[in-house]
């Protein structure tokens, strides 16, 4: 638990030390946080009917975005002194699931933007508004602590380059995560004697963008590489995401690190991605005649068998998901910190639903037989995308042995728990 009035915190939000109005606090958001799934589902005709110009451009049109931004999806991470709706794990992962029924990379950069948007919890409230206040604000980063910040008189001196910018091409800002160095070129270490970092917030215009985001799928996401060199950075716009004693806003969505989040909404965004994609075979199934077939695909017990074993996969592992999410918001709502158990049971369930929902789209492409390769039907699209989702760290295998590890009483890598 965070102490009361550590770095000028903002105290607009409850606190953690009476757990009564916590909990009622949680009860009251519920409306706010189902109205924004609601919002999701308005927009998926939109959405979708771009979905050609989002892949084509690599990037979301300006239509869709400006829809995503009146309906304040961008916003529900925010502390409430900006709007922010800071809604339970499993409503957020419920929501990029939504937005992946339509597209994935939408929803992906919406995925990405929350994440980063938490941010604001870590930065004073001036800066906080400087950087989000704005209706299009949009905080993209990328992957990695590949920069370095070297310290100087009210700030750092910025210099480095990233990959991996999700939603980077309508970013208002951008952020560089660099390890710091002291003004005569010395590693800055924290108390326990590790290289310290800090995370660097700047805006878009100010760096340069690699046009290098050629890829299997995820295409609109327009995922880039970007850079600065020697850049002023005031410290009131830097953070460190990772020491729980810099967040100025006590409420329980920042007691979850951004990669807990992520691991949330990308999985969201996997199995919104295997929804559409088994809804579209149905309806293939409904009136496609294979050719050479003694039947329509609607009256193959093949057919049907495997799209009820396809449903059942499916919701199993989003049943799993979203009882562990809200398990363990519930939890963490309670006691205001989040145990390691419970760290390890999140990544099972986030990683264990991209797995299973890239397998579905696979045996979707597989059933929906030669329809599926044309770029005129969905099936192509969405199997690429699930595979981009699946690559992702997010979806590693390596994250099941992180778990048996823990299991079994084993030291474990805590970097992406």
């Amino acid at each position: 638990m965070l102490k009361a009035g550590a770095l000028n915190r903002f105290d607009g939000d409850l606190t953690l030390a009476d757990n009564k109005s916590v909990n009622r606090f949680h009860q009251e958001a519920l409306p706010a946080a189902h109205g924004c799934l609601e919002a999701a589902r308005r927009l998926l005709p939109a959405i979708a009917a771009a979905g050609d110009r989002i892949e084509a451009e690599r990037a979301l049109p300006d239509e869709v975005l400006a829809a995503m931004h009146q309906a304040e999806l961008f916003r529900l991470t925010l502390p409430r002194f900006l709007g922010g709706a800071q809604p339970p794990l499993n409503i957020l992962a419920e929501v990029t699931e939504t937005i992946a029924t339509a597209d994935a990379s939408a929803a992906w950069c919406l995925g990405q933007a929350l994440g980063c948007a938490m941010s604001a919890a870590f930065l004073d409230e001036a800066p906080a508004r400087h950087v989000f206040e704005a209706r299009d604000a949009v905080l993209a980063w990328g992957a990695g602590v590949e920069g370095r910040a070297v310290a100087t008189a009210g700030g750092y001196r910025v210099s480095g380059s990233w990959g991996f910018a999700s939603g980077g091409k309508h970013a208002t800002w951008l952020g560089g995560h660099c390890r710091v160095f002291e003004a005569d070129g010395s590693p800055r270490t924290t108390p326990a004697g590790e290289h310290a970092r800090r995370t660097a917030l700047f805006p878009r215009v100010q760096a340069r963008i690699a046009d290098d985001w050629y890829v299997l799928g995820l295409r609109g996401t327009r995922s880039e590489g970007y850079g600065v060199d020697d850049l002023f950075v005031e410290d009131a716009l830097t953070l460190d995401r990772e020491t729980p004693q810099e967040c100025r806003v006590d409420a329980t969505l920042y007691r979850f690190s951004t990669t807990n989040v992520y691991a949330s909404v990308f999985s969201g965004v996997a199995l919104g991605i295997a929804r559409g994609a088994l809804e579209d075979l149905v309806a293939l199934a409904r009136h496609k005649q294979p050719r050479g077939a003694p039947s329509a695909m609607r009256d193959s017990a093949v057919v049907q068998t495997r799209l009820a074993e396809l449903e059942a996969k499916l919701g199993s592992a989003r049943a799993y998901q979203q009882q562990v999410l809200a398990e363990i918001w519930q939890a963490v709502d309670e006691t205001g910190t989040l145990a390691m158990d419970d760290r390890v049971r999140l990544r099972l369930a986030t990683t264990h639903a991209i797995n299973e929902a890239t397998d579905v789209v696979e045996q979707v492409y597989r059933l929906a037989g030669a329809t599926a390769i044309f770029d005129s039907q969905p099936f192509e699209r969405r199997f690429r995308d699930a595979h981009a989702v699946s690559q992702q760290v997010q979806g590693r295998h390596t994250n099941y042995e992180t778990v048996g590890r823990f299991m079994l009483g084993l030291d474990v890598d805590t970097l992406f728990l």
